[in-house]
């Protein structure tokens, strides 16, 4: 048996934030909104749906950390390393934001084939776009 990923929802600390964070980075990679209500926003490819969705402040009080139990980072594969380049100066450094790392540097032991660009969101989850 073989899937896809069909959506994922991600609980965001500020949704107006975030929405503008995603809105950039995700229609580089050929998302668009899909749907927009009070309580989130979706964006689509056609294929897959990413949710963001505003914690309830009640759940605020921890914040999230990729290190804690639950999601370590979310990674978009591209057609190509010029695409990976190609994100990272329309998006990231249009935006102003900082890189973790970049591959091969930062991870010697990878194939040489594997590239990538690792970021944060708002909320400091950790956003990959890679190519192998």
């Amino acid at each position: 048996m073989r899937s896809k990923l069909d959506h994922m929802s991600i609980m965001v600390s500020d949704l107006n934030k975030s929405k503008k964070f995603y809105q950039g980075f995700l229609a580089i990679l050929g998302y668009k909104i899909d749907f927009e209500e009070d309580w989130g926003i979706s964006f689509s490819n056609g294929e897959a749906s990413i949710i963001l969705e505003e914690t309830e402040k009640k759940y605020q009080d921890i914040p999230y950390h990729r290190k804690r139990t639950g999601v370590n980072h979310i990674a978009f594969k591209v057609d190509s390393k010029e695409d990976v380049d190609q994100f990272n100066k329309a998006f990231l450094k249009k935006q102003g934001l900082q890189t973790l790392y970049e591959t091969p540097k930062a991870f010697p032991e990878y194939s040489e084939n594997y590239y990538a660009v690792f970021f944060e969101d708002p909320d400091r989850i950790k956003l990959e776009v890679l190519f192998y």
